[in-house]
């Protein structure tokens, strides 16, 4: 089992338990992984409506939004293949703790979007990674490996637009507290497997 994936945005890197919890329960992260896709086409869409004047965001977003969606019907054909039925899932606390630590008031509202969705895009990015170079299942490590250059570029786009709009040490030192409490969540790993628990 390899634990060497090291994401420049991220504090630390993933702990072993969770890739162990992963492996041993594929057909909950499969489900869990059909969400994610979907959320983030959402999280893409919902930023393009609120930012409708800002050009660069709405050029790069309009192809992540489609690019997710598509993500979103791979994996649906994953879990059909595997007869696994679309159904809730209750969420970790991971998605809601980092959007309670997103500001309300513009223009930090903007930012700190922006950087959350780059920090989550680089969790996928380097957990998929793991599931690639992990994966019993030949196929489906393929699957997940076809994934990690999207989410890596989905991750630096967000950073990029972060830098587009706001001062470089601005974005820094905001980032680092984010990056900060994105690693504090995963720390004690939650009980339910999920992409990020």
């Amino acid at each position: 089992m390899s634990i060497h994936t090291k994401i420049k945005l991220l504090h630390q890197s993933t702990n072993h338990l969770w890739l162990q919890q992963a492996l041993n329960n594929l057909d909950i992260i499969l489900l869990d992984h059909s969400h994610c896709e979907r959320k983030a086409a959402g999280v893409a869409v919902n930023l393009l409506f609120r930012y409708p004047s800002h050009e660069k965001l709405i050029h790069q977003l309009t192809g992540i939004a489609k690019e997710e969606l598509e993500h979103f019907e791979q994996v649906n054909q994953w879990l059909q293949k595997k007869g696994i039925s679309l159904a809730p899932l209750k969420p970790s606390p991971y998605g809601a703790t980092l959007k309670e630590a997103i500001r309300r008031h513009e223009p930090h509202r903007l930012l700190d979007s922006l950087l959350v969705s780059a920090l989550i895009e680089a969790r996928s990015h380097e957990r998929l990674g793991l599931l690639a170079d992990n994966c019993q299942e030949e196929d489906l490590a393929k699957f997940y490996r076809g994934l990690m250059a999207s989410e890596a570029r989905h991750y630096g786009i967000y950073w990029i637009l972060a830098t587009e709009y706001f001062d470089r040490v601005m974005v820094d030192e905001r980032l680092q507290e984010l990056a900060q409490l994105e690693s504090n969540i995963l720390s004690n790993l939650h009980p339910e497997p999920r992409i990020h628990s």
